[in-house]
Protein backbone atom coordinates (compact mmCIF):
# COMPACT_ATOMS: atom_id res chain seq x y z
CA UNK A 1 0.00 0.00 0.00
CA UNK A 2 1.96 3.45 -1.20
CA UNK A 3 1.29 6.36 0.89
CA UNK A 4 -1.02 8.12 -1.35
CA UNK A 5 -3.50 5.12 -0.70
CA UNK A 6 -2.85 5.04 2.82
CA UNK A 7 -3.57 8.40 2.50
CA UNK A 8 -7.13 8.34 1.35
CA UNK A 9 -8.00 4.99 3.29
CA UNK A 10 -7.38 7.12 6.34
CA UNK A 11 -9.87 9.85 5.01
CA UNK A 12 -12.16 7.64 3.89
CA UNK A 13 -12.17 6.19 7.53
CA UNK A 14 -12.62 9.60 8.89
CA UNK A 15 -15.44 10.61 6.82
CA UNK A 16 -17.35 7.31 8.42
CA UNK A 17 -17.04 8.09 11.61
CA UNK A 18 -13.00 7.20 12.64
CA UNK A 19 -11.04 9.79 14.41
CA UNK A 20 -7.65 10.41 13.14
CA UNK A 21 -5.96 8.31 15.50
CA UNK A 22 -8.43 5.37 15.37
CA UNK A 23 -8.29 5.66 11.45
CA UNK A 24 -3.93 5.41 11.48
CA UNK A 25 -4.25 2.64 13.91
CA UNK A 26 -6.51 0.96 11.64
CA UNK A 27 -4.82 1.24 8.23
CA UNK A 28 -1.41 0.39 9.92
CA UNK A 29 -2.86 -2.83 11.42
CA UNK A 30 -4.21 -3.46 7.66
CA UNK A 31 -0.48 -3.67 7.32
CA UNK A 32 0.67 -6.28 8.75
CA UNK A 33 -0.59 -9.83 10.56
CA UNK A 34 -0.04 -8.62 14.28
CA UNK A 35 1.63 -5.66 15.71
CA UNK A 36 2.12 -4.12 19.37
CA UNK A 37 1.27 -0.79 20.68
CA UNK A 38 5.67 0.11 20.02
CA UNK A 39 5.35 -1.15 16.48
CA UNK A 40 1.90 0.44 15.78
CA UNK A 41 3.26 3.57 16.50
CA UNK A 42 6.78 3.36 14.50
CA UNK A 43 4.45 2.64 11.76
CA UNK A 44 1.96 5.15 12.03
CA UNK A 45 3.65 8.00 13.87
CA UNK A 46 0.53 7.89 16.58
CA UNK A 47 2.18 8.66 20.00
CA UNK A 48 2.11 5.28 21.61
CA UNK A 49 0.02 6.45 24.73
CA UNK A 50 -2.80 7.49 22.02
CA UNK A 51 -2.19 3.89 20.21
CA UNK A 52 -4.18 1.88 23.25
CA UNK A 53 -6.88 4.95 23.34
CA UNK A 54 -7.47 4.40 19.89
CA UNK A 55 -6.81 0.35 19.85
CA UNK A 56 -9.84 -0.02 22.85
CA UNK A 57 -11.99 2.40 20.73
CA UNK A 58 -11.87 -0.04 17.23
CA UNK A 59 -12.00 -3.05 19.28
CA UNK A 60 -15.52 -1.30 20.40
CA UNK A 61 -16.33 -1.19 16.47
CA UNK A 62 -15.68 -4.56 16.47
CA UNK A 63 -12.46 -3.65 14.12
CA UNK A 64 -9.84 -4.65 16.03
CA UNK A 65 -9.00 -8.17 18.02
CA UNK A 66 -6.59 -7.73 21.26
CA UNK A 67 -4.29 -10.63 22.43
CA UNK A 68 -3.95 -10.44 25.62
CA UNK A 69 -0.15 -11.31 26.23
CA UNK A 70 2.61 -9.65 26.91
CA UNK A 71 2.99 -7.38 25.58
CA UNK A 72 -0.47 -7.45 24.16
CA UNK A 73 -1.12 -8.22 20.37
CA UNK A 74 -3.22 -6.80 18.01
CA UNK A 75 -5.02 -7.53 14.76
CA UNK A 76 -7.68 -6.26 12.46
CA UNK A 77 -10.44 -8.11 11.38
CA UNK A 78 -10.24 -8.66 7.83
CA UNK A 79 -10.90 -6.37 4.91
CA UNK A 80 -14.65 -8.45 3.96
CA UNK A 81 -15.55 -7.81 7.52
CA UNK A 82 -14.66 -4.61 8.20
CA UNK A 83 -16.34 -3.08 5.12
CA UNK A 84 -19.71 -4.86 6.49
CA UNK A 85 -19.41 -3.65 9.83
CA UNK A 86 -18.88 -0.15 9.12
CA UNK A 87 -21.70 -0.30 6.31
CA UNK A 88 -23.81 -1.56 9.07
CA UNK A 89 -22.98 1.14 11.73
CA UNK A 90 -23.19 3.22 8.86
CA UNK A 91 -26.77 2.62 7.81
CA UNK A 92 -27.79 2.53 11.21
CA UNK A 93 -26.51 6.55 11.48
CA UNK A 94 -28.67 7.30 8.26
CA UNK A 95 -31.77 5.46 9.88
CA UNK A 96 -31.41 7.55 13.02
CA UNK A 97 -30.62 10.54 10.91
CA UNK A 98 -33.98 9.63 9.01
CA UNK A 99 -35.95 9.38 12.08
CA UNK A 100 -34.70 12.47 13.65
CA UNK A 101 -35.44 14.52 11.16
CA UNK A 102 -38.66 12.88 9.94
CA UNK A 103 -39.85 13.80 13.54
CA UNK A 104 -38.54 17.84 13.61
CA UNK A 105 -41.65 19.98 13.20
CA UNK A 106 -41.61 22.89 10.46
CA UNK A 107 -41.62 26.43 11.65
CA UNK A 108 -43.95 28.41 10.13
CA UNK A 109 -42.20 31.39 9.77
CA UNK A 110 -45.40 33.59 8.45
CA UNK A 111 -43.75 34.19 4.96
CA UNK A 112 -45.86 33.71 1.44
CA UNK A 113 -44.33 30.80 0.00
CA UNK A 114 -44.26 31.53 -3.82
CA UNK A 115 -45.38 29.13 -6.06
CA UNK A 116 -42.84 28.81 -8.64
CA UNK A 117 -39.70 28.24 -6.95
CA UNK A 118 -36.30 27.02 -8.87
CA UNK A 119 -33.60 25.63 -6.64
CA UNK A 120 -29.55 25.44 -7.39
CA UNK A 121 -27.91 21.73 -6.90
CA UNK A 122 -24.39 20.23 -7.05
CA UNK A 123 -23.02 16.63 -6.80
CA UNK A 124 -23.75 14.10 -9.02
CA UNK A 125 -25.12 11.99 -6.13
CA UNK A 126 -27.68 14.25 -5.29
CA UNK A 127 -28.56 15.26 -8.64
CA UNK A 128 -28.82 11.27 -9.20
CA UNK A 129 -31.20 10.60 -5.68
CA UNK A 130 -33.27 13.84 -7.14
CA UNK A 131 -33.39 12.44 -10.68
CA UNK A 132 -34.59 8.88 -9.13
CA UNK A 133 -37.05 10.87 -7.17
CA UNK A 134 -38.94 12.59 -9.94
CA UNK A 135 -38.87 9.34 -11.95
CA UNK A 136 -40.23 7.25 -9.29
CA UNK A 137 -43.01 9.99 -8.45
CA UNK A 138 -44.53 10.44 -11.64
CA UNK A 139 -47.41 9.77 -12.44
CA UNK A 140 -48.64 10.44 -16.24
CA UNK A 141 -45.57 11.09 -18.06
CA UNK A 142 -41.67 11.46 -17.85
CA UNK A 143 -39.34 13.11 -20.48
CA UNK A 144 -35.77 12.84 -20.05
CA UNK A 145 -33.36 13.92 -22.51
CA UNK A 146 -29.81 12.36 -22.17
CA UNK A 147 -27.22 14.41 -22.84
CA UNK A 148 -23.72 12.47 -21.77
CA UNK A 149 -23.45 8.84 -22.09
CA UNK A 150 -21.41 8.65 -18.63
CA UNK A 151 -25.07 9.67 -17.26
CA UNK A 152 -26.91 6.14 -18.32
CA UNK A 153 -25.83 4.23 -15.11
CA UNK A 154 -26.71 0.71 -14.21
CA UNK A 155 -29.15 2.84 -11.51
CA UNK A 156 -30.71 4.99 -13.57
CA UNK A 157 -31.60 1.90 -16.07
CA UNK A 158 -33.47 0.02 -13.43
CA UNK A 159 -35.52 2.63 -11.96
CA UNK A 160 -36.36 3.93 -16.05
CA UNK A 161 -37.27 -0.06 -16.38
CA UNK A 162 -39.24 -0.02 -13.08
CA UNK A 163 -41.35 2.97 -14.29
CA UNK A 164 -45.48 1.93 -14.29
CA UNK A 165 -47.11 0.71 -17.64
CA UNK A 166 -49.62 3.67 -17.26
CA UNK A 167 -46.87 6.81 -17.10
CA UNK A 168 -45.10 7.33 -20.69
CA UNK A 169 -41.82 7.55 -20.90
CA UNK A 170 -39.63 9.45 -24.03
CA UNK A 171 -36.12 9.32 -23.56
CA UNK A 172 -34.13 11.39 -26.38
CA UNK A 173 -30.38 11.12 -26.89
CA UNK A 174 -27.59 12.98 -28.68
CA UNK A 175 -26.36 10.86 -31.24
CA UNK A 176 -27.91 7.74 -32.32
CA UNK A 177 -25.65 5.28 -30.84
CA UNK A 178 -26.79 6.45 -27.50
CA UNK A 179 -30.08 6.38 -28.76
CA UNK A 180 -29.48 2.46 -29.31
CA UNK A 181 -27.78 2.10 -26.20
CA UNK A 182 -31.23 3.10 -24.46
CA UNK A 183 -33.30 1.51 -26.16
CA UNK A 184 -31.81 -1.34 -25.56
CA UNK A 185 -31.46 -1.15 -22.00
CA UNK A 186 -34.93 0.48 -21.91
CA UNK A 187 -37.17 -1.33 -24.32
CA UNK A 188 -40.42 -0.37 -23.21
CA UNK A 189 -39.52 3.50 -23.54
CA UNK A 190 -40.01 5.61 -26.92
CA UNK A 191 -36.61 7.20 -27.38
CA UNK A 192 -36.00 9.60 -29.99
CA UNK A 193 -32.59 11.69 -31.18
CA UNK A 194 -32.94 15.45 -29.69
CA UNK A 195 -33.56 18.13 -32.20
CA UNK A 196 -31.50 20.77 -29.91
CA UNK A 197 -28.55 21.28 -31.32
CA UNK A 198 -27.84 24.12 -28.79
CA UNK A 199 -27.52 20.62 -26.33
CA UNK A 200 -23.64 19.49 -28.18
CA UNK A 201 -21.35 20.90 -26.60
CA UNK A 202 -19.15 23.23 -29.36
CA UNK A 203 -15.45 23.69 -28.26
CA UNK A 204 -14.78 26.26 -31.21
CA UNK A 205 -17.70 28.71 -29.68
CA UNK A 206 -16.12 28.64 -25.94
CA UNK A 207 -18.58 26.19 -24.47
CA UNK A 208 -16.74 25.22 -21.07
CA UNK A 209 -19.85 23.04 -19.38
CA UNK A 210 -22.16 20.20 -21.82
CA UNK A 211 -25.57 19.53 -21.14
CA UNK A 212 -26.00 16.48 -18.97
CA UNK A 213 -29.55 15.70 -18.27
CA UNK A 214 -32.98 17.49 -19.11
CA UNK A 215 -36.07 15.91 -16.72
CA UNK A 216 -39.60 16.56 -17.02
CA UNK A 217 -42.37 14.85 -15.22
CA UNK A 218 -45.86 15.16 -15.22
CA UNK A 219 -45.38 18.99 -16.64
CA UNK A 220 -44.92 20.57 -13.35
CA UNK A 221 -41.68 19.60 -11.98
CA UNK A 222 -37.93 20.73 -14.08
CA UNK A 223 -34.61 19.58 -13.61
CA UNK A 224 -31.74 20.59 -16.13
CA UNK A 225 -28.30 19.88 -15.26
CA UNK A 226 -24.80 20.39 -16.89
CA UNK A 227 -21.37 18.83 -16.82
CA UNK A 228 -17.42 20.75 -16.59
CA UNK A 229 -16.22 17.98 -19.28
CA UNK A 230 -12.65 18.19 -18.08
CA UNK A 231 -13.98 17.38 -14.35
CA UNK A 232 -17.14 15.36 -14.55
CA UNK A 233 -18.74 18.15 -11.91
CA UNK A 234 -22.10 18.06 -12.20
CA UNK A 235 -24.77 21.11 -11.55
CA UNK A 236 -27.90 21.58 -12.13
CA UNK A 237 -31.24 23.49 -11.32
CA UNK A 238 -34.51 21.79 -10.22
CA UNK A 239 -38.04 23.81 -10.85
CA UNK A 240 -41.50 23.00 -9.78
CA UNK A 241 -44.82 24.85 -9.70
CA UNK A 242 -44.79 26.80 -12.99
CA UNK A 243 -47.44 27.87 -15.32
CA UNK A 244 -48.68 25.56 -17.90
CA UNK A 245 -47.47 27.80 -20.88
CA UNK A 246 -43.58 27.70 -19.63
CA UNK A 247 -44.21 23.45 -19.09
CA UNK A 248 -45.65 23.41 -22.39
CA UNK A 249 -42.75 25.13 -24.26
CA UNK A 250 -40.18 23.08 -21.82
CA UNK A 251 -41.77 19.93 -23.21
CA UNK A 252 -41.66 20.91 -26.63
CA UNK A 253 -38.04 21.85 -26.98
CA UNK A 254 -37.25 18.68 -25.08
CA UNK A 255 -39.21 16.32 -27.27
CA UNK A 256 -37.79 18.09 -30.32
CA UNK A 257 -36.87 15.46 -32.65
CA UNK A 258 -39.75 13.02 -31.39
CA UNK A 259 -41.96 12.24 -34.27
CA UNK A 260 -46.05 13.66 -33.25
CA UNK A 261 -47.52 10.63 -34.24
CA UNK A 262 -45.08 8.67 -31.91
CA UNK A 263 -45.77 11.06 -29.38
CA UNK A 264 -48.47 10.43 -26.82
CA UNK A 265 -48.48 14.13 -25.34
CA UNK A 266 -48.00 15.93 -28.65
Amino acid sequence: MNDENIEEAIEVLQQLGLKEYEARCFVGLSQVETGTAKKLSELTEVPRTRVYDAIRVLEAEGLVEIQHSSPQQFRAVSLEEATDTLGDQYETRIERLEDALGSVELVDDGEEKPIQQVWAMAGRDAIENRTKELIENAKEEIVLVIGDESLLTEDLLVTLNQVGAGVDLLIGALTKPLQDQIQTGVPDATTFISGLEWLHPRPDRGDETAIGRLVLVDRSAILVSSIVPNTNEENAIYGEGFGNGLVVIARRLMAQGLLTNRDPGA
